[in-house]
């Protein structure tokens, strides 16, 4: 499968790709984490950050090293992102929790 892709010069193309899914697979998430858990599940982006950085640094496979990478600070980002999302709610942007 790899020489196929490397014959045919996808990699760029499944790289990009997979980050646009990646991306768009955390707004989501963080929208999801913050109606349900509020900002205290920021700690479960930052570990999965963490992960993602290691694997990256430890897969020589330069598409799988790349995709852990995109991950990785996807998660970095969502952190903040809940912070944002938090206030988007209270400005009555988003639904918030009814507890």
């Amino acid at each position: 499968m790899m020489q196929f892709i490397e014959n045919y010069n996808l990699t760029g193309i499944i790289i990009g790709l997979a980050t646009f899914l990646i991306i768009g697979l955390f707004h989501p998430l963080v929208i999801k984490g913050e109606y349900y858990f509020g900002v205290k599940c920021w700690w479960v982006f930052l570990l999965l950050g963490i992960a993602g950085v290691v694997c990256a640094v430890l897969i020589h496979q330069v598409i799988l090293s790349v995709l852990c990478g995109v991950t990785a600070f996807s998660s970095f980002w969502a952190i903040g992102e809940l912070f944002a999302q938090r206030k988007r709610v209270e400005k009555g942007w988003f639904p918030k929790r009814k507890s």
